[in-house]
This record gives C-alpha cells, structure tokens and sequence, in this order.
C-alpha cells in the first residue's frame, strides 16, 4: 500500500512534485523517476510552466509512480506515490457512467491507499492584498468551504478504510504570513523538536483551516482509525514543502 497525490485543479500540484524532486533537497528526495525526466513529462520547457492535464491525458486520469525516499532519525523510508490527476469532469454522475472502467480504476487506487496527501488552493480572502496575483483566479472563501464538502462526501463513501489524510492547503506564500517564520516554527529537525506532530497539526488546523472545522471534525468521527493532519505548504520554503513526506515518512506502516 502507498499514498496517493491528489486534489483540485489549478492547486500547483505539478509545481510541488517538481520543487520536491529538486536535487537541492533536505530530508526528502525524489528517487524515481529522476528530476529531468519529471521535467520533460510536466513542464512546458518554453513557457517554463506545467503544462495542462489535459494535454499529458487527454483522454482522462493521469497517473505517474514516484518513489520518494525520507531520512528520518531512525533511518532511511521509502514512499511509494500514485500521483493521480483528474479531469473536473471526473466528479460528474455523467462523466462516471460514460468512463466506468476509469472510474472503477481511480476507486480502485484510491482504497488501497494508505494515505492521501490532499492538495488545497488558498481561497480569495485569505490572499494577502499585496500579492501580485489575479483574485479572481481564486475562488470564495464559501465556494472553497462548498468545494471540500464534495471531497468530504468522497473520503466517506469510496475511501472507509483510509488511515492517514493529509490536508495541504498550498500556495503558502499568498498568504498574509512571514513565510520564513512559519517555516522555523513548524520545520523538521532530527536533533531537536520544537513541536510534536500533534503540536503542529493543532496550530496549522486551528490558524489556516477554520472555515472547514466542521468538516474536518466529521470526518475523523465518521471513518474509524482515520488520522487527519493539516499542513501548508509552498515550492518557495523546503523546511515547509517536505514536512508532509516527513510526517507519512514516520507513520507509514513499516
């Protein structure tokens, strides 16, 4: 059993895995397939951005395996990852019937799943005002909450016997926070640690995740052994970018 990458489009999930494959890492490092190949299957070499799903899959989902390797105090883990990308399309009644075998497919990856790592976007109010950003490329504050309702819906129907749920709300450095701040409070250190995993998933939950307290709350009461961990993250801050791996790194079964 592995983890599975997943989450909305347009949430710089494609940015994340490149940043995480990055040769310049600290306690996480990307070993198959390599940086480069990563690069040239992702990236639009000529714009220097991701390039669109549909054009890698035009046909449905995209899955690429990625094996990422975690050093931890006690020694060495290896994650085996199913990056899955979804076409919108997916979470239609319509779109399931017309694509049974694909459907049924993603189902069946996403049950055998040990963990999912979530990718969230920052909704529009939650932007520092300053950021060089289009706001309306952002969705509502309500729509964001509407939007986790549906994967809310989704991890209790199709995922009863998940037992680690990642939540990363990404893009980190829109936000109105000393990103650099936020990174020495919550990063990894082997030697000492400033908070305990708990700690820091108490004051990521109760700072950034709020508006979908409830949520969250009645998906820990409705799949039993379920274990939820919030976390924020940016391809601009590594300390932040690799402390989800690190988590799963330490919690994955053996």
């Amino acid at each position: 059993m592995g983890v599975i990458y997943i989450g909305d489009r347009e949430t710089g999930k494609t940015h994340l895995v490149l940043e995480l494959a990055n040769p310049k890492g600290n306690y996480v490092k990307v070993t198959r397939p390599d940086y480069q190949f990563l690069r040239g299957v992702f990236l639009d070499l000529e714009l220097g951005s991701p390039k669109a799903t549909g054009s890698i899959a035009p046909e449905g989902i995209f899955e690429q395996y990625i094996e990422v390797n975690v050093t931890l105090p006690t020694g060495e883990k290896m994650i085996a990852l199913d990056w899955l990308d979804t076409p919108g399309e997916i979470w239609r009644k319509s779109w399931q019937d017309k694509q049974p075998d694909e459907w049924k497919g993603f189902l069946e990856t996403i049950r055998k799943a040990e963990g999912i790592m979530l990718i969230l976007p920052p909704y529009r109010d939650i932007i520092k005002p300053t950021s060089q950003v289009n706001l309306a490329d952002f969705i509502t504050r309500q729509q964001w909450c509407n939007r986790f309702d549906r994967w809310l819906e989704f991890f209790q129907q199709d995922c009863p016997k998940i037992r680690h749920l990642l939540l990363c709300l990404n893009k980190a450095d829109l936000l109105p926070i000393d990103l650099e701040e936020e990174a020495r409070k919550l990063a990894f250190n082997p030697d000492f640690q400033p908070m305990t995993w708990q700690e820091r998933d108490n004051y990521v939950f109760q700072r950034y995740f709020r508006p979908i307290h409830p949520q969250i709350n009645q998906l820990n009461r409705s799949i039993q052994g379920l274990t939820i961990r919030c976390f924020i993250t940016s391809i601009y801050n590594r300390k932040l970018l690799e402390l989800p791996w690190i988590y799963l790194g330490s919690h994955l079964a053996k």
